[in-house]
């Protein structure tokens, strides 16, 4: 077990038993983004700091008790935790599970919410996002009978290539999708400025920030241009900015603006619901924005307005099919899964309003750039890629 998570899961002990008692009193609404299979689902708040739902259909004959941690951003983050709990509740709708989740408000949360659950008989917990990790490999080697899947495994882990025994890792080379969003953002700004930021400076968000970087630079090369990127160098990544949170949209409305402010006429935010501060920067013209994790005109369709384009991140249905092959017996513990451009893990979508206006040369080279991408052609230097 690692020497980084004694201290935390000492302290968390005491706190186990308060949270386990923490699901399922109040009613709340199914995560945006996600198709619920309820009406409401069943919600409280433990003394963690953690809120708990559970889901309830057709399905609820299904004798596999799948559960889910959320990370810090909340079930409703319009991107990575509502995505996989959107392929939650599909791996119940398609009546292959039984489902439920707690949520976490703070790290101080991770350790507490997998113990409850581990007390619940869940027989898969689900864990979303890389700072995870640690908690969650942790758990995974005091309890070996525990089956485990993380979202981003191997993301701010000493354990990168080799999940434990009882863990399926799901890991997403999003730096791909991200270098087409660099290349579309590059031919689309009429000030020759664009920007990126991220939520904290872990692998899972600057793969995204290396990746778009990558695509400005190969478009400047191509084309004889020199667009600006504000906010991220792959080559000085000492110098990104970051919000610093997953959740503070007026930090991210802050660094959106001063953006603005430079010139940037598209910006890439990589931190969940804290990039919806650049959505309201870029409100009234003043920019487009590019989304991840979801497409962001179906995860936050009041904003759709202002997106451009939205890098997805198959996160919903790597996690609908691990929950369903366990299910049917197929855990694949110690092994993890690589997903991207070539099945899935990763693409380029553009927006419902205003992809419609990006040139159709534009768009067929960034076309010819994903085959190129695909077949190795081209490479993408991310040291944040998945190995």
């Amino acid at each position: 077990m690692r020497t980084t998570n004694m201290t935390r899961i000492a302290s968390a002990a005491v706190v186990v038993a308060l949270a386990a008692a923490g699901c399922g009193s109040k009613s709340t609404p199914a995560a945006s983004g996600s198709s619920s299979s309820t009406g409401a689902a069943s919600t409280s708040s433990s003394s963690a700091g953690a809120s708990s739902s559970s889901s309830s259909s057709g399905a609820a004959t299904a004798n596999f008790n799948a559960c889910m941690v959320t990370d810090t951003g909340g079930i409703d983050d319009r991107s990575f935790n509502a995505s996989a709990w959107a392929g939650m509740q599909a791996a119940e709708k398609d009546g292959k599970a039984k489902v439920q989740y707690l949520q976490s408000t703070s790290e101080n949360d991770y350790v507490p919410n997998i113990t409850a659950l581990e007390a619940k008989s869940c027989n898969l917990i689900v864990t979303v996002g890389g700072l995870m990790a640690d908690a969650t490999n942790a758990q995974a080697e005091a309890k070996t009978s525990q089956n485990f899947a993380i979202v981003d495994h191997g993301a701010n882990s000493d354990k990168t290539n080799q999940p434990e025994p009882n863990v399926h890792g799901l890991q997403f080379n999003t730096a791909q999708g991200a270098f087409l969003a660099g290349y579309l953002a590059a031919g689309s700004s009429k000030s020759g400025v664009v920007a990126t930021w991220g939520g904290l400076n872990i692998p899972p968000v600057t793969i995204y920030m290396d990746g778009f970087w990558e695509g400005v630079q190969y478009y400047n090369k191509a084309k004889g241009k020199s667009v600006k990127v504000l906010g991220w160098d792959e080559t000085n990544p000492a110098g990104g900015s970051f919000s610093k949170s997953f959740t503070d949209t007026n930090q991210g409305k802050s660094l959106s603006d001063g953006f603005i402010n430079q010139g940037a006429d598209i910006i890439f935010p990589v931190a969940g619901g804290a990039g919806r501060g650049a959505t309201a920067s870029a409100k009234g013209g003043k920019a487009k924005v590019i989304w991840v994790d979801t497409d962001g005109c179906v995860s936050d369709a009041d904003d759709c307005s202002v997106f451009l384009a939205s890098v997805t991140k198959g996160i919903d249905t790597a996690v609908k099919k691990v929950v369903e092959d366990s299910a049917a017996g197929n855990f694949k513990g110690g092994t993890q899964d690589i997903l991207d451009l070539s099945n899935g893990g990763t693409d380029l979508v553009y927006g419902k309003q205003l992809g419609s206006a990006v040139p159709s040369d534009l768009q067929s080279e960034i076309a010819a750039l994903k085959g190129q991408i695909t077949s190795g052609a081209i490479k993408i230097n991310s040291p944040s890629q998945p190995k």
